[in-house]
């Protein structure tokens, strides 16, 4: 028997579907890794993905990559469980050449919320299995909080046993050189067991925080010493506190600050943390005063320039420790309220930067800027003192060095140096902003966008929208840059950038070229670092749960490190470039040693993400960038939805239908067309019909560019006032604000920056349900091969409902009022043939408050 090629094509095509279904079974069945999982014709596409998960309501975005030059341009979530298609994506848009792909493409299915367990299938590869469900980041945060534990100096409750118990011997104080100091306690820094001042309080700052802001996160599960066991205070408090705790000490008293426990010495070797006898006077270890002045750095000075830069972030850390620890432990808050204004006062004795000090090696944290900090201790006391006066004096400073760097340096500069701009973003921006108000409040806010924005430009150009720089512990600046996306969402509202601050957070778990979580353990299965430079694993083989590593550097500086040297075949090999390198590798200091400062950052983000779905009730709608698009897809009922500005020739047909059918109807109009006094007749109808009116903007204002979502083409409050004008025209007619909950967008175009001003407002906004092509009524012949007949929309809407199992269960169908004169073929001449089918197939038609469960 002879074939043509287009049947062998065909046949063959069936096979490669068969046996991606096959993969995928065996991929959730037996936990294959998405390289093995896939097809000998696929061997060079990939597809990566969050491997925490997604939440229902959320962004999900994965990316299909390629190391050919490919293209894609649909992909299917399949359920894992039925191996069925779920749902049908199309790609907007093929990237080139990133890092070791040549080509790329994000897979957004935003519009799917269905819980349950799933994989994604695009051109000739597969995911791995993934969850869609509210409780995909619960418990994150607390879980990172082990790395902390086990990073503990002086008693480490992992261990059961201490060290460090003799530190140490100060130098450049004011004391004799040597003299001895209490300074056992705190966390060791990363693999290695010195311990800086600098991450100290920024570690601490962010514990403190990610309860402040998220207490509903945390557990009680540990006690004050970090073995097991409820002692009535969330564990992130206890963590914060032994924090604290070792800043006390680090700031003994007015005239006295430290930097550091003990340098590069360090390194001698992998070792338990135990007593170092390295160090020329026995067991004790050097303890490094601020000065203000440069200090020892090999056969070089470090570049120390002042107090400012530790000592900002000691009052920003002890002004939020006051703050919550005077509602549990009053005596302890009054000791770290008067160690927040003597740091403030230290960070004023000399303006300027402290450095780490580095005795073998030439790297240090190379710290650079200052007036961060010191924006972060003014805006933080400002809380504390009570004189209103007072108060001001302080918002006042803040507001003045919030204005020497409105922008963190890396994030226009696209490259830092070790730890330059440290802690990575502005801690005080947000802390002053919430103060605030009026033009200040703004121009913080608007420093924040900034920043963002100058990342986006890097970001958008690929598929991961990737625009951190691969510097050294670029995980850190993930996290962080995550942090002011997120808290520039909190301020303004704007949600323009909330794609970007997903993919920053995708990017730490999985969505990467590598496919690979960054979190030691975090998620229990799937891939993640298991061979970290840390001695605790390669020595002691013990896990280090919810350690962060480093992160992936640029090959040009992984090339130039010293010392590096792999420990075994790097099973990433395909992945690395001259872009990027990240190894999951022992013998990889760079890119695979994780740090106790970017783990606390990470618990602030986690206990973020977590919040965000605490109270949700998960309802069964789909949503497309936070507006409703369609309603529960088991129910067979739907809504018929209108909308109108200036056309309104179908009216008489459409009501005179929908009586005679008796269908209710949901209309949404604009301003415009409310004020018209030609249509007060028909409206009048419509109200006496029962049906649904709502609305459609006032000026029928165009948000967002049709050629990029995400750029809003209106301002926040231009939306506001259009959407108030519309709501007033509304309450002319007797409609209050709860009977028009819902809110469709003009144009049916928006984005998330549109949907989260809508909640603001109190409304929901709402949106047609995509598929059908019903919502093509309104070409017209002119417009060549977008124009769309009545016969191709009837067809379009009743193919659609037999193709899919759901058929248009839930659907929010869309047509229009009226049409432009240049259409004839009216598809609202043919509604009651629609309305005749649809009733025939079981539907049952119900307004759009009803189909969303709203009651007036």
């Amino acid at each position: 028997m002879k074939y043509s090629v287009n049947e062998v094509n065909g046949m063959a095509e069936k096979w490669m579907i068969r046996l991606l279904f096959l993969v995928s079974f065996l991929v959730t069945t037996y936990g294959l890794t998405p390289v093995a999982a896939q097809t000998p014709e696929a061997v060079t596409q990939w597809i990566r993905i969050n491997q925490l998960g997604y939440q229902p309501d959320g962004i999900k975005i994965a990316v299909w990559c390629s190391q050919a030059r490919r293209t894609v341009s649909v992909f299917r979530l399949i359920d894992a469980v039925t191996h069925k298609q779920v749902y049908k994506g199309t790609v907007e848009k093929v990237f080139g050449k990133y890092g070791p792909f040549a080509s790329s493409a994000r897979l957004d299915f935003s519009g799917f919320s269905k819980e349950g367990r799933y994989y994604l299938q695009a051109g000739r590869a597969i995911s791995p299995v993934f969850k869609i469900g509210a409780d995909v980041y619960k418990g994150a945060a607390d879980f990172c909080l082990f790395y902390l534990r086990q990073q503990r100096c002086g008693f480490n409750p992992f261990l059961k046993d201490s060290c460090h118990k003799s530190d140490g011997y100060t130098l450049y104080g004011p004391m004799a050189d040597s003299t001895h100091i209490d300074m056992t306690g705190g966390w060791h820094d990363a693999s290695d067991y010195l311990q800086y001042s600098s991450t100290t309080a920024n570690a601490t700052w962010h514990l403190l925080a990610a309860y402040r802001d998220f207490p509903a996160v945390f557990t009680d599960k540990v006690q004050t010493n970090g073995l097991k066991g409820a002692n009535d205070v969330p564990d992130v408090l206890d963590e914060a506190r032994w924090g604290l705790d070792f800043l006390l000490k680090l700031h003994p008293r007015s005239d006295w600050m430290f930097n550091q426990v003990a340098d590069d010495r360090d390194h001698h070797g992998m070792r338990i943390p135990a007593e170092d006898s390295f160090y020329g006077k026995g067991i004790e270890r050097p303890v490094y005063f601020i000065n203000g002045k440069p200090q020892q750095r090999g056969k070089f000075m470090n570049a120390t320039t002042g107090t400012s830069s530790t000592a900002g972030k000691f009052a920003g850390a002890f002004a939020l420790g006051t703050k919550i620890f005077s509602v549990r432990d009053q005596a302890y808050a009054g000791i770290l309220k008067k160690h927040a204004y003597s740091s403030l006062a230290y960070g004023q004795r000399i303006p300027g930067v402290t450095q780490t000090v580095s005795v073998v090696s030439p790297y240090i944290y190379a710290e650079d800027n200052w007036v961060d900090d010191m924006e972060l201790a003014f805006a933080s006391l400002a809380k504390l003192n009570g004189q209103h006066n007072a108060d001001m004096a302080m918002l006042d400073s803040a507001v003045r060095y919030a204005k020497k760097e409105p922008v963190t340096p890396w994030m226009y500069r696209d490259t830092a140096n070790h730890y330059q701009y440290y802690p990575f973003i502005n801690l005080g921006h947000y802390e002053l902003a919430k103060q605030l108000k009026g033009h200040r409040r703004k121009a913080l806010i608007d420093d924040y966008r900034q920043g963002i924005e100058d990342v986006w430009i890097r970001a958008r150009e690929n598929a991961f929208y990737r625009g951190v720089p691969f510097i050294w512990c670029s995980n850190n600046l993930t996290t962080s840059f995550a942090i002011q996306c997120y808290w520039y969402r909190q301020l303004s509202g704007d949600r323009q950038f909330a794609a970007l601050e997903q993919a920053n957070f995708d990017w730490l778990f999985g969505l990467n070229p590598w496919g690979t979580s960054m979190v030691y353990g975090l998620p229990a299965t799937g891939d993640s670092p298991t061979d970290p430079h840390s001695a605790f694993t390669h020595i002691g083989h013990y896990p280090i749960d919810g350690g962060m590593v480093d992160g992936p550097v640029y090959g040009s500086i992984y090339k130039n490190l010293i010392g590096i040297r792999l420990s075994h075949e790097d099973n990433y090999a395909a992945f690395q470039s001259d872009l990027a390198v990240y190894h999951d590798d022992y013998g990889d200091y760079s890119t695979n040693e994780p740090t106790m400062d970017g783990t606390a950052s990470l618990v602030y983000l986690l206990a973020a993400k977590e919040s965000e779905s605490h109270g949700r009730t998960v309802r069964p709608y789909t949503l497309d960038a936070g507006a409703i698009i369609r309603a529960d897809s088991t129910k067979k009922e739907m809504a018929l939805v209108f909308t109108a500005d200036s056309f309104k020739d179908g009216g008489h047909t459409i009501v005179q239908t929908l009586r005679a059918e008796k269908v209710p109807g949901s209309f949404f109009f604009t301003g415009n067309f409310y004020a018209d006094p030609d249509n007060a007749p028909i409206i009048r109808q419509l109200k006496q019909a029962g049906f649904y009116l709502g609305a459609h903007s006032d000026k029928h204002l165009l948000y967002a560019s049709w050629a990029d979502r995400h750029r809003l083409l209106v301002t926040k409050d231009s939306f506001v006032r259009d959407l108030s004008a519309v709501y007033e025209k509304l309450d002319k007619w007797g409609i209050k604000d709860s009977e028009a909950h819902y809110f469709l967008p003009p144009f049916e175009w928006h984005n998330d920056s549109i949907a989260a001003w809508t909640r603001a407002e109190g409304l929901q906004l709402v949106n047609f349900t995509p598929g059908t092509g019903s919502n093509a009524d309104y070409t017209v012949p002119e417009m060549g091969d977008k124009y769309k007949s009545s016969q191709q929309i009837m067809s379009g809407i009743l193919g659609y409902e037999q193709q899919h199992a759901s058929g248009l269960n839930g659907f929010l169908l869309l047509t229009h009022f009226g049409t432009d004169p240049r259409r004839t073929d009216k598809f609202y001449d043919r509604l009651g043939e629609l309305i005749d089918r649809l009733k025939k197939r079981g539907y049952r038609f119900v307004r759009v408050d009803e189909l969303l469960r709203k009651k007036n």
